[in-house]
């Protein structure tokens, strides 16, 4: 932090989305980020080498999610783990595999032939999810899930990506911390800030120990997963604690 305070032209600030700018809700669909986060992003966009936001979701819908986000300066969202970027009004992207849609469309019949109820099924493009936050039993629904939905994605070539009541079925080869390590190398970072929730931060986490950068890692906690809070250098609670730290941050670049 002291290094982070001290050359705020040489940090970059990494964040998740869901947990973490935006609450879990029960429907992905609802997870408007927080009432002051856009302000606060853009305060500290005004100091910082980048703020970048890396997360699963595609970054068209964390921009419809977000609103004001897209006026943070400098502001990069690393969308899809890292398989999408969206840079001053831009989305590139490689062309989407092969796998997701076709997983998608077996998808019914698999849930149907298991009996499970409640779960829902989110279409992310280049990735599939399948939420049982919804169901009746959320835990043993997520448990009755994880070999089916393993057997399905190994099938079409993709991987399991689990989180908070959620198996996700996306493309190898990329994930949160690979994403974070090669975007802090090419902005030749001096040091790094990144803020997560769930199991897919803990790579993110990991590339800020390998970078050897003055780093700090912040969970935003919650009682559904301890794995980050465990890990993390500065633990707040779920998305307020996040903004109020990152509203300190940018208050206290301000200042000097």
């Amino acid at each position: 932090m002291e290094a982070i305070l001290s050359d705020p032209a040489g940090a970059v600030i990494g964040l998740d989305f869901d947990g973490t700018l935006s609450p879990i809700v029960p429907d992905p669909a609802e997870a408007v980020i927080h009432p002051k986060a856009a302000e606060v992003l853009a305060d500290l966009g005004a100091h910082v080498l980048s703020v970048v936001i890396v997360t699963g979701r595609p970054p068209a819908t964390v921009l419809e999610l977000g609103p004001g986000l897209s006026d943070v300066p400098g502001l990069v969202v690393l969308g899809h783990y890292g398989f999408e970027r969206w840079e001053h009004g831009r989305v590139s992207a490689p062309p989407p595999p092969a796998g997701v849609p076709r997983t998608e469309a077996e998808l019914p019949l698999l849930l149907d032939s298991l009996g499970v109820e409640g779960v829902t099924v989110e279409d992310k493009g280049r990735a599939v999810a399948v939420h049982t936050r919804r169901s009746p039993d959320p835990d043993g629904t997520l448990a009755t899930l994880r070999e089916p939905l393993a057997k399905l994605a190994e099938k079409h070539g993709l991987v399991v990506e689990p989180g908070r009541y959620v198996l996700e079925l996306r493309p190898p080869g990329m994930d949160k911390g690979q994403a974070l390590s090669l975007f802090l190398s090419e902005r030749a970072a001096r040091s790094v800030l990144f803020a997560g929730d769930d199991l897919g931060d803990l790579t993110a986490f990991d590339a800020v120990e390998a970078s050897n950068l003055p780093g700090v890692t912040v969970c935003s906690g919650s009682a559904e997963v301890t794995a980050l809070a465990e890990r993390a250098d500065i633990v707040v609670d779920g998305p307020e604690g996040v903004v109020a730290l990152l509203g300190e941050l940018a208050a206290a670049f301000s200042r000097s």
